[in-house]
């Protein structure tokens, strides 16, 4: 399969999306890290008090968030809107929508002293906020075309560590049960040794939310050098992984406090962008993923009832 080399986006722009259909905080979540610290000021202050941040003037939150009304402006502009005056309408609005009860209003942070049930409840919320952000930013466009790729591979190569290793393996063992040759590689050694064995045709992806791990850009740029379709799954749109991607896949960037690492809720979007490919790839290849799922799940069904004790 060939595909079309990976278009370069705009400084600040979300892959495949809009203003309008991405979440303002999920906005300020994925590109925060490729702002400035003053443009990023600006653009937290108001994710996280649209209500107040839109009754201000441009010097207002200038004065607010210590930074330049120039700034401000190219906060709004990095954000996805023509200007300032832009971006106080789509506050009010989502105002007005929290208000209403039809958007949720950000969670706290856990405590150390919450109680359990709090606990739950916030990790629910967020967990849930995760996913759909992932869910509204994510490029359909290119997930289509990761579907294809992988559907049509001779081989896929997936790369990850730490968190992102254990994403991998889901993916690869997915995959496997409908009849797709996948190897997921949590060492870097290996992953480099199996990537210079790729060559067109073949697939590779690499699963980090950094964007900006070594030891899965390296073996993603070997099989991107031999000519395999490449596909990077991350938080960062805009990170190095990207350099050596075909198909830049992204997931909500994570919120990390004290109590929950960077990790936790990266993983969740990871597995959602997962789940969509297995399913999206399972319904292009139905003839024979169908046969290979059953004939998987016979196999493993005498490992799932109780063995009787050995007498």
């Amino acid at each position: 399969m060939s595909v079309d080399p990976k278009v370069t986006f705009s400084e600040g722009a979300v892959p495949g999306t809009d203003p309008g259909t991405v979440p303002l905080r999920a906005r300020v979540r994925s590109l925060g890290p490729s702002m400035t610290r003053s443009v990023r000021a600006v653009a937290e202050t108001v994710a996280a008090d649209p209500a107040g941040c839109s009754r201000l003037t441009v010097s207002a939150l200038a004065a607010r968030t210590g930074t330049s009304e120039a700034t401000v402006v190219r906060a709004a502009r990095l954000l996805g809107y023509p200007g300032y005056r832009d971006l106080r309408l789509a506050l009010a609005a989502l105002a007005a929508q929290q208000e209403s009860g039809a958007a949720p209003a950000l969670a706290a942070d856990i405590a150390v002293d919450d109680p359990i049930a709090d606990v739950v409840a916030k990790l629910a919320h967020e967990e849930a906020q995760t996913l759909a952000d992932t869910a509204a930013g994510l490029d359909l466009t290119a997930l289509a075309a990761a579907v294809t790729a992988l559907a049509t591979a001779r081989r896929i190569d997936i790369y990850g560590v730490g968190a992102s290793a254990l994403v991998g393996q889901d993916l690869a063992q997915k995959l496997l049960r409908i009849g797709l040759v996948a190897h997921a590689h949590g060492d870097p050694h290996l992953a480099v040794t199996g990537a210079v064995q790729l060559r067109p045709g073949d697939a590779a992806v690499a699963i980090t939310h950094s964007g900006a791990t070594g030891d899965v850009i390296d073996p993603l740029r070997t099989a991107f050098e031999r000519g395999a379709t490449t596909i990077a799954l991350t938080g960062r749109p805009n990170a190095p992984v990207s350099h050596y991607a075909d198909l830049v896949l992204a997931t909500s960037a994570a919120r990390e406090t004290r109590l929950r690492p960077a990790a936790m809720s990266s993983r969740t979007s990871q597995l959602l962008v997962v789940d969509c490919l297995f399913v999206a790839v399972a319904q292009q290849t139905y003839e024979s993923a169908a046969p290979a799922l059953a004939a998987s799940y016979e196999a493993l069904a005498p490992r799932r009832s109780a063995r009787s004790p050995r007498p």
